[in-house]
């Protein structure tokens, strides 16, 4: 009996031991000159090594795509993905129009990339008027799209109203919510 339970207990232990994860192992390697180098490895839950390659694969293909030069560089148009409104407002403001037409020239380049305007309106007035005006902000931007020759298929449209809003103040902040995001699928 008491080796049974010996057996049991041994086994117990290894699956517990087995189930804790390996956040990071030290592994010395030695160079050309003798001296050694220490680096750290990151590992995945079924115990594989984490290498650069296997990061990119967790990344979604959206992801992937605004970690990419024309996308990242704060120089570039494209890396520019919200467009602002004044009060009460759905006409695009003319500093935005070159964004637009950086996303638009990216799409036509693009035809199987898809895009989501998602318009948003800052907390004056009510739901369903703010709802109607972001969804107007967007149908704006949309159709500056299609001006320039984006396909209609490529674009879709949310419209949030105030219901998600990046600024929580009450004064000068509101201008921060009155916008259209251009979401990369």
């Amino acid at each position: 009996m008491k080796i049974y339970i010996s057996i049991i207990s041994i086994f117990i232990m290894s699956l517990l031991l087995s189930g804790c994860s390996k956040d990071a192992v030290k592994d010395g390697s030695g160079l050309e000159d003798g001296s050694a180098v220490s680096e750290s490895y990151a590992y995945n839950a079924d115990g594989s090594k984490v290498t650069e390659l296997n990061l990119d694969k967790n990344l979604s293909a959206a992801e992937a795509l605004m970690l990419s030069p024309e996308f990242s560089d704060p120089s570039s148009p494209l890396s520019r993905r919200t467009i602002y409104f004044g009060y009460d407002s759905s006409q695009v403001l003319n500093e935005f129009i070159p964004v637009i037409e950086a996303h638009g020239q990216y799409l036509m380049n693009h035809p199987n990339q898809r895009i989501t305007l998602e318009g948003h309106s800052d907390e004056r007035g009510t739901r369903e008027y703010n709802i109607a005006l972001a969804e107007q902000r967007a149908k704006s931007v949309f159709k500056m799209l299609q001006l320039i020759g984006v396909m209609s298929n490529q674009i879709d449209i949310v419209s949030y109203g105030e219901e998600k809003p990046v600024a929580m103040g009450h004064n000068d902040d509101f201008a921060l919510n009155r916008r259209v995001e251009v979401v990369y699928k």
